[in-house]
């Protein structure tokens, strides 16, 4: 058993680079973005992912373009945009999702819009897996653990990705912001942490709507990235911390046609210190952590807060009352890499002498669209490095330009966020009109 309780600060750094800063009038940091400009003819192709059963949108739902590293994930209503090279136009699109079978598309078979795709739910039965797993759900996640080694990615590797960030005030967008970044993986083995660098940026935000609070959101891109627990085990649980946990089996499931455990875990009741709770989705074969979706526990207001607030005006009180995250991992010749990371942050303001409370839901979310081996093992320069402390720039323009991201894939829009897209437009032309 352990012999000293977890320190938040030292276990929870990944709410430390999701903490929100809040301050009267203070100025946003701009990262000036590299404009890239694109060279490679593709088609797109619009859609959505349902359940065959009951037509309900598969949220973040994976579709990858068979021997390639071209993927996109599904958005909130499961939708799809996804970018290909005229030259693939023959080729065959994988669809995936959490506990359903896997589909095999034909390009050519695709429109342009309007496609809609269709998974079968999938049932899996306990004697299809491995009997060599251990019984134990934490002997499992240690031996996870131990085996990223040999189960993930362990030559650098330079990937594409979309991240986007929206900051609701209740129901009304108040702040978007969207890039393309190059992301210089290390293999999964090293201790050196990840690079970013920022191709292209955009952001819109109306401080009018943030109560002259200016809200941030501080972190971007890496905010996603350190969610992948495979590379930094330390931001969720080492195999030291597993000590703090209580892990049991759910009911097993299916990734990719292929059966996977699916292992909850909790912190222990002894414990007082913000902790983390969900599921993860091991692979019984290799044992692989292919997909894992927790939170953090609010229930110690006072520690919560702590651990996200860095700034705020002393009149106000900020409580967390949501804190979701999910990663997933994709498989490309035997080995896997992080593919997609989702955070979900839910806040309570309260000013004194006010009355009613603003409640704020920060999202973001970050798809690796492409990937390549880096062979030459190029590294960034310092002033080519975005920052961990990055806030993603409220100079970054391009809303009023349909055609800004060119051939990247990207994260289809919600129809809430197009509209908050459509009113950044029309005021962006008002401005230029006056």
């Amino acid at each position: 058993m352990y012999t000293k309780k977890p320190n938040v600060k030292q276990l929870s750094g990944l709410l430390i680079l999701l903490c929100l800063c809040l301050g009267i009038n203070q100025n946003i940091f701009a990262q000036e973005p590299v404009q890239i400009a694109a060279t490679v003819a593709f088609n797109q192709y619009k859609g959505t992912v349902v359940n065959s059963s009951n037509k309900d949108p598969l949220v973040f739902a994976s579709l990858t373009v068979n021997g390639t590293n071209i993927s996109t994930i599904t958005n909130s209503e499961g939708e799809f945009l996804l970018k290909i090279p005229k030259t693939l136009t023959s080729g065959k699109i994988t669809v995936s999702f959490l506990g359903f079978e896997t589909k095999v598309v034909n390009i050519e078979d695709l429109k342009e819009d309007g496609n809609k795709i269709a998974l079968n739910t999938s049932v899996t039965e306990l004697t299809e897996v491995n009997i060599s797993v251990p019984k134990d759900a934490k002997s499992l996640v240690r031996k996870t653990l131990q085996n990223r080694g040999s189960n993930y990615v362990n030559d650098p590797t330079v990937m594409t990705a979309f991240y986007r960030e929206t900051i609701k005030k209740r129901r009304t967008n108040v702040s978007l912001s969207e890039a393309v970044v190059n992301i210089y993986k290390q293999p999964y083995t090293y201790s050196r942490k990840d690079a970013v660098q920022l191709y292209k940026a955009r952001k819109s935000t109306n401080y009018k709507k943030l109560d002259t609070v200016a809200l941030k959101l501080q972190g971007g891109p890496f905010s996603t990235l350190y969610l992948d627990i495979m590379k930094y085990p330390e931001y969720v649980f080492t195999e030291d911390m597993l000590d703090y946990y209580t892990f049991s089996f759910g009911q097993t499931t299916s990734i990719n046609n292929q059966p996977v455990y699916v292992v909850n875990f909790k912190q222990l009741e002894t414990l007082n210190e913000p902790l983390y709770y969900g599921t993860l989705y091991i692979n019984p074969d290799n044992f692989v952590l292919t997909s894992a979706i927790y939170h953090l526990n609010l229930e110690n207001e006072k520690l919560a807060s702590a651990a996200f607030v860095k700034k705020k005006p002393r009149n106000v009180t900020v409580t967390p009352t949501e804190a979701s995250y999910r990663v997933d991992y994709r498989n490309k010749n035997g080995k896997w890499h992080y593919g997609y990371g989702n955070v979900q942050l839910e806040f309570k303001v309260n000013w004194k002498r006010k009355l009613f409370n603003s409640r704020y839901k920060l999202s973001c979310e970050m798809a690796v669209t492409d990937w390549q081996t880096n062979t030459e093992n190029k590294y960034l320069k310092p002033k080519e490095r975005l920052r961990p402390t990055v806030i993603i720039g409220d100079e970054a323009s391009g809303f009023s330009d349909p055609s800004f991201w060119g051939e990247y894939n990207v994260i289809e829009p919600e129809k809430s966020i197009e509209s908050a897209i459509k009113k950044i437009q029309r005021q962006l032309k008002r401005t230029n009109n006056s």
